[in-house]
């Protein structure tokens, strides 16, 4: 065999069979007009990985890590993860991380030539149950039947809103001090923000008449009550118990574990958290005082795909179940689709793109929709098993985004010390 020959076989060969020698070589950010921003990492093989920013994030928070993974094989997620953990936080401050972790765990799946799920242990199920988060109407007779076209789709699991939002402009409803009603920035202890009886038989009434019109068999989870104190969640949550709900939401900050547990205490409905949580160690403290009976995280601010897991794994062990948040694109949904099929006390995993009949469009290699009956398909393909559509991209791109990929390499050279201990 002479030189030539050997040139002209290795050009043949698929180099991305090599994983070993895999390399990153670049990454870029697209931004469309849902979810956040589409992250994808380049290869010295040619193949990429796909992961998402959480929605409402900065860019930023993924391109200040890119000099900090450039020349890293993307198999070695978990090394890699180790690395950038610190510069992630809590809510939208750990999107860059987080997106990041679901581009390596692609691109691992592709170098492999397994799915996602796989190299996270493995699957429990084969098709992942959604619920569909529903935007709030003011009647609660055209919400009820918002909900039930939810339900004529197929699905199994409903969630809507329910606080003072509804009971703004109505007389004897609300007491608060002047002004702070109209503000967002104030945590729940320390609004003023005080349910009055009239207010809280309102929110019953509206409830009530969705339940009429939905029945009672179907779960239906509560979400943002507004900024109040534990005591008046208190008294709401005892006032809905006789709705049967699958879980009340987010009704405090995350933070205050210890209201947590008074709410928990207090009355006879599911209580859940999580979504704005980064990292597995404060989701402990809220198990260990058994604050919480479904935990939510969202891959794109818990840490990724087998952050997650372990989030999962850890509150099994309590007694906990996990749902999910995930307000993103398909690429955001089909990693917790991932994560979801590998964690086995999961529940059910959000989505609130229901209404855009463009979001299945956004990638290729999956049913379509992608949502069917209420559920999602656990893909066997390797990575993800998806690949975006640029021209629909770039049909829905973000007003602040003129283009398809565009370059980063302004980000190439930033360099820091980074080391956390001396």
């Amino acid at each position: 065999m002479t030189l030539g020959d050997s040139e002209l076989i290795s050009s043949n060969i698929r180099t991305a069979s090599q994983p070993s020698s895999l390399k990153i070589t670049d990454m870029r950010l697209v931004r469309t007009t849902t979810g956040g921003p589409i992250l994808k990492i380049d290869t010295n093989q040619g193949i990429y990985g796909l992961g998402e920013v959480r929605d409402g994030a900065s860019k930023t928070y993924a391109l200040l890590l890119k000099n900090r993974i450039l020349g890293e094989n993307p198999c070695n997620v978990d090394k890699i993860f180790r690395r950038i953990k610190q510069f992630g936080f809590h809510a939208r401050q750990g999107g860059g991380v987080c997106g990041i972790e679901m581009a390596l765990m692609d691109l691992a799946g592709k170098a492999y030539g397994v799915p996602c799920y796989q190299l996270a242990g493995g699957k429990f199920r084969d098709e992942v149950r959604c619920y569909s988060d529903t935007p709030t109407l003011r009647d609660p007779e055209e919400m009820g039947k918002k909900l039930q076209h939810r339900m004529d789709l197929g699905f199994t699991f409903l969630k809507m809103d329910v606080g003072v939002s509804l009971l703004r402009d109505m007389p004897g409803t609300l007491c608060a001090p002047e002004g702070n009603l109209e503000t967002n920035n104030l945590m729940h202890p320390f609004t003023g923000i005080r349910l009055t009886q009239k207010g809280i038989e309102t929110l019953c009434e509206y409830v009530g008449t969705i339940r009429e019109i939905i029945g009672y068999e179907i779960p239906l989870a509560v979400d943002h009550f507004g900024h109040i104190a534990v005591e008046d969640c208190i008294r709401l949550a005892r006032s809905l118990e006789k709705y049967n709900l699958a879980w009340l939401e987010d009704m405090i900050p995350w933070q205050y574990t210890d209201q947590y547990v008074r709410l928990s205490n207090s009355c006879a409905t599911p209580i859940c958290t999580g979504e704005d949580i980064y990292c597995k160690e404060e989701f402990v403290k809220l198990f260990e005082a058994k604050a919480i009976a479904i935990c939510h995280p969202d891959l794109a601010t818990s840490g990724g795909i087998l952050e997650t897991k372990k989030i999962g794994d850890l509150a099994q062990e309590y007694g906990i179940a996990m749902a999910m948040h995930m307000a993103g694109t398909p690429v955001c949904a089909m990693a917790s689709v991932h994560c979801a099929a590998a964690t086995e006390n999961f529940l059910v995993l959000e989505n609130h793109s229901v209404d855009d009949p463009w979001w299945d469009d956004l990638v290729v290699g999956l049913p379509n929709p992608i949502i069917q009956d209420g559920y999602i398909k656990v893909p066997d393909t390797p990575g993800l098993g998806i690949d975006l559509n640029p021209e629909v991209i770039q049909q829905h791109l973000h007003p602040d985004d003129s283009e398809y990929f565009s370059p980063t390499y302004e980000w190439d050279g930033e360099r820091s010390h980074d080391r956390l201990w001396s």
